[in-house]
C-alpha cells in the first residue's frame, strides 16, 4: 500500500472509530436506561447492570459497524474533495481502483469482524444474558419482594417479610403451593439470601416447616435453626433455560435438534437467524461501495454533493429494507435464502459497475441524448414544409 492509500486509510479508520463510538455510544444509553429496574425495582449492583447492558454491546456493534462504515466513507471522500485532494489525485491519472483501495481494506477488516461478532460472540452474548436474567427472576426474595408486603408468584408461592436489618430479613413468612395438596409453610425469626456455585439461596434461622398430610389433614412442625432453601426450585421456568433462535450458538443453528419441541415450532425463525448472521458480513462491503460509488468521483467546489449524499443514504435504506424483507421472507419459505444474499451483494455489483463502468456509461447517455436532441430541430422542419 503506498504512502498515499495509507494517508486515505488513516482518515478513514479515524472517521469509522469516531462515528463507531458514538453511534454505540447514543443506543447503550438507551438500552441502559431501559434496564435501570434492575438497581431501581429488582435490588441488584451496579455491577450486575453493567454487565447486563454490557452484554448487548455485541449485538449493538454488528448493526452499527456497516453504518458507521458508510458514514466514515462518505466523510472521508467529502474531505478529500474539499480540500481539492481528490481533483487533484483525478488530475494526476489515479485510477478509481487505487483510490478504493484502502476503502476496501478497510471495509474487509470490518466484515470480518462483523462476521465474528455475529457467527460467535453475539449469540454467546446473548445465551449469558438470558442465564443472567433467570438467575434474577429466580432470586424472587431479591427481585420483587417489598418490605411489609405479601407478593405471589405465578407458581403459588407466597412471600412475606416484615422488615429489612441491613442484608437480613425480619419476621419471613413464605408458602409454597406449587402441589396443592402438599402446601408447605416457612416461619423464620430472620433470613439472608447467599449465592454458592451460581445458585442463590435462602438461609432462615431459628424457625419452623409445617407441612400439611393430605390423608389426615393433620399437620406437622418441624423447628429448626438453621436451613437453606434453594431459591432456584421456585423458578417458574422450572429452572429450565430454553433458548430462542438468536440466542443459539451458530453450530446449534446449523444442526438442530429437530425433535425439540420449539424447533419444530419455529424453524423459519432458526433458518432465518442463521442466514442472517451468514450473510451480515457482506453489508459492510455493500454500504461502502454505495458510498464510494456516490462520492468517489472528484467535483470541484461549485459542483454541490448533497444530491449525491442524499442518494447514498437513499440507497442504503433501500438496502436494508429489502435485507430485512429477505430475513423476514425465509422464515416463511427456504426460496427466499436467495434474496437474503442477493440483496448486498447485487447492491456491490451495481456500485462496482458505477464506480469503473460510470464515465462510459455517462458517456454513452449523453451522446444518446444529444442525438435525440439533434433529432428535434430536422422533425419540426420537415413538419412546417410539410
Amino acid at each position: 500500500m503506498t504512502l498515499l492509500e495509507r494517508y486515505i486509510l488513516k482518515i478513514a479508520f479515524s472517521a469509522f472509530a469516531a462515528c463507531l463510538i458514538a453511534l454505540t455510544g447514543v443506543i447503550w444509553i438507551t438500552q441502559a436506561l431501559r434496564e435501570l429496574d434492575l438497581l431501581t425495582g429488582k435490588g441488584q449492583t451496579i455491577l450486575i447492570f453493567l454487565t447486563v447492558t454490557g452484554l448487548s454491546l455485541p449485538a449493538l456493534i454488528s448493526v452499527i459497524a456497516p453504518v458507521a462504515l458508510f458514514m466514515a466513507t462518505i466523510y472521508t471522500l467529502n474531505k478529500l474533495n474539499g480540500d481539492s485532494e481528490l481533483i487533484v489525485m483525478s488530475a494526476g491519472g489515479m485510477a478509481p481502483r487505487r483510490l478504493l483501495r484502502p476503502f476496501i481494506a478497510l471495509a474487509t477488516f470490518i466484515s470480518i469482524v462483523v462476521g465474528m461478532i455475529s457467527l460467535y460472540l453475539m449469540p454467546a452474548s446473548l445465551q449469558e444474558m438470558r442465564m443472567l436474567f433467570t438467575r434474577i427472576r429466580a432470586d424472587f426474595v431479591a427481585s420483587m419482594a417489598k418490605e411489609g408486603q405479601f407478593i405471589t408468584l405465578d407458581n403459588g408461592i407466597t412471600f412475606h417479610y416484615r422488615e429489612r436489618a441491613g442484608d437480613a430479613l425480619l419476621g419471613i413468612f413464605m408458602e409454597d403451593q406449587r402441589d396443592k395438596t402438599k402446601p408447605i409453610v416457612y416461619l423464620a425469626e430472620r433470613g439472608q439470601t447467599v449465592e454458592q456455585n451460581g445458585q442463590a439461596y435462602l438461609v432462615l434461622e431459628k424457625g419452623s416447616v409445617q407441612r400439611k398430610d393430605p390423608k389426615s389433614r393433620d399437620s406437622s412442625i418441624v423447628a429448626f435453626e438453621r436451613y437453606a432453601v434453594d431459591l432456584a426450585a421456585f423458578n417458574q421456568e422450572n429452572n429450565e433455560i430454553v433458548y430462542k433462535p438468536r440466542e443459539r450458538s451458530t453450530m446449534q443453528l446449523l444442526l438442530p435438534d429437530k425433535n425439540e419441541y420449539l424447533y419444530k415450532v419455529q424453524t423459519g425463525r432458526f433458518r432465518a437467524e442463521l442466514h442472517d448472521r451468514l450473510s451480515s458480513w457482506l453489508y459492510p462491503l455493500a454500504m461502502m461501495a454505495i458510498a464510494f460509488a456516490a462520492l468517489g468521483e472528484a467535483r470541484t467546489t461549485r459542483q454541490g454533493r448533497g444530491l449525491a449524499i442524499a442518494t447514498a443514504i437513499a440507497a442504503v435504506v433501500v438496502l436494508r429494507v429489502l435485507g430485512f424483507a429477505a430475513s423476514s421472507a425465509v422464515a416463511r419459505t427456504p426460496m427466499a435464502i436467495v434474496p437474503v444474499y442477493g440483496v448486498p451483494l447485487g447492491g456491490i455489483a451495481i456500485c462496482l459497475l458505477l464506480i469503473f463502468k460510470g464515465a462510459k456509461i455517462r458517456s454513452l447517455n449523453a451522446r444518446i441524448r444529444s442525438t435525440l436532441l439533434a433529432l428535434r430541430p430536422s422533425r419540426k422542419t420537415a413538419t412546417q414544409g410539410v
